[in-house]
């Protein structure tokens, strides 16, 4: 069973606790596995691999760093953020982050084919890609197999503004949002697609 929690908008610092309190909550097997689905205003997050390289995005972009894998993230309007909480290595016997991210990626594949999407794979970086540009990103954090943070879907965000941002290893306008691809295509459909989909 997953306890899924459809909050809304959420400012940034506020999820970094809950996902705390819900990942120590978890690990101690007080609730179930806990999906947040929610959207966040107009933050960059930056994770390590940025901070050690030394990317930064565009100065007029708000920022914070965070502790999951991967680099520049951008959250802001017209976008889904999924948290999952949950405690991997118990159905499929998961057994690395690899296959985890794996799954999220076949998930997020899964759902899109419903709305007539084709997203894939790309060997550039790991998320799901769309027309030969990224519209998911994946980063995860863990404590004892239980992970936080989670995965984005741009679907239809303010122009330019992911398009500004480069992650690692990619050039701006890499990343960008369904609607800029040309895919009419509502907020609340995803969601629905990705509840319809979930394989957990």
């Amino acid at each position: 069973m997953v306890d899924i929690q459809e909050l809304g908008i959420v400012p940034y610092g506020d999820s970094l606790k809950m996902m705390k309190s819900l990942q120590s909550q978890r690990i101690n097997d007080e609730i179930p596995d806990t999906l947040l689905i929610l959207e966040h205003h107009e933050v960059v997050t930056v994770g390590p691999r940025a901070r050690n390289d030394g990317i930064r995005p565009p100065e007029d972009y708000p920022t914070e760093a965070v502790d999951r894998g991967g680099g520049l993230t951008w959250h802001g309007p017209g976008q889904i953020v999924c948290y999952p909480i949950f405690k991997w290595g118990l159905r499929d016997q998961e057994a690395s982050v690899a296959e985890i991210i794996t799954k999220i990626e076949q998930w997020v594949i899964n759902a899109l084919s419903t709305l007539n999407i084709h997203g894939v794979r790309d060997h550039r970086m790991q998320g799901v890609w769309v027309d030969g540009h990224k519209i998911c990103s994946i980063g995860l954090s863990f404590l004892r197999w239980v992970s936080r943070h989670g995965f984005t879907i741009n679907i239809d965000t303010p122009p330019g503004r992911v398009e500004g941002v480069a992650g690692c290893g990619l050039a701006t306008d890499t990343t960008t949002s369904l609607s800029h691809l040309g895919y009419d295509v509502k907020v609340q459909a995803v969601k629905q697609a990705l509840l319809e989909t979930m394989p957990f």
